[in-house]
């Protein structure tokens, strides 16, 4: 919290922040120089771009469990196939006896 007390009495999480933003703002000539303070304070209370970050990380992690998981079924597809019932993978075919 701003007002630097946190729930347990001791200094807020976040009361760096709002100092660093304060002095910032105080001495700027513009608010626009002090975005990247704001931002951090901004961050600081409300974690929007680690939420989009873990975000972003899951859904990348589902995409490769279902590319993994098609690769999968396509072994799997290829493991039951016909080939070896053909001899054509295996080498079970009987050798030509030849009369000598």
């Amino acid at each position: 919290m701003s007002s630097g007390f946190g729930l347990d009495g001791g200094r807020g999480r976040c009361f760096h922040f709002w100092q660093e933003f304060n002095k910032c703002y105080a001495s700027a000539d513009f608010p626009q120089q002090c975005l990247a303070q704001r931002d951090d304070y901004m961050e600081c209370l409300h974690h929007t771009k680690e939420f989009a970050r873990v975000a972003r990380i899951k859904t990348e992690e589902l995409k490769l469990a279902e590319e993994k998981l098609k690769l999968k079924a396509s072994a799997n597809a290829a493991a039951t196939s016909n080939l070896p019932r053909l001899n054509i993978v295996d080498d079970k075919q009987k050798p030509i006896e030849s009369k000598a």
